[in-house]
């Protein structure tokens, strides 16, 4: 199992337990975890899964997808470096220990 914090909007924490194979937004959904909607389900059409991952994570991560770049455009939060959608982050063994932060709406 990888092990995840996620950083919420209000400054609080959240750890979970995730299962390779799923998305980063399908760990927050099972965990409850506030500021993570997910309207689209998963489908990178909706932007309300938005997370900041450090420039170590980034480093590490497939790269971002065009489709994935052109909606961290139409978020609610502001785009910082680092902006993801959580749907589109797989969870494997280069996570465990990763510090997420949830992005906060405007």
């Amino acid at each position: 199992m990888t092990e995840i914090t996620f950083i919420l909007p209000n400054g609080g924490q959240k750890a979970c337990t995730a299962s390779e194979g799923l998305s980063l937004m399908e760990v927050a959904l099972q965990n409850s975890v506030p500021g993570i909607v997910a309207e689209c389900n998963g489908a990178a059409a909706c932007g309300t899964c938005h997370v900041i991952v450090d420039d170590t994570l980034s480093d590490i991560l497939d790269p971002i997808s065009d489709h994935e770049n052109d909606m961290l455009d139409f978020t609610n939060a502001p785009r910082e470096p680092g902006s993801r959608l959580s749907c589109q982050i797989r969870i494997d063994g280069r996570l465990n220990g990763a510090v997420i932060r949830v992005a906060s709406e405007m």
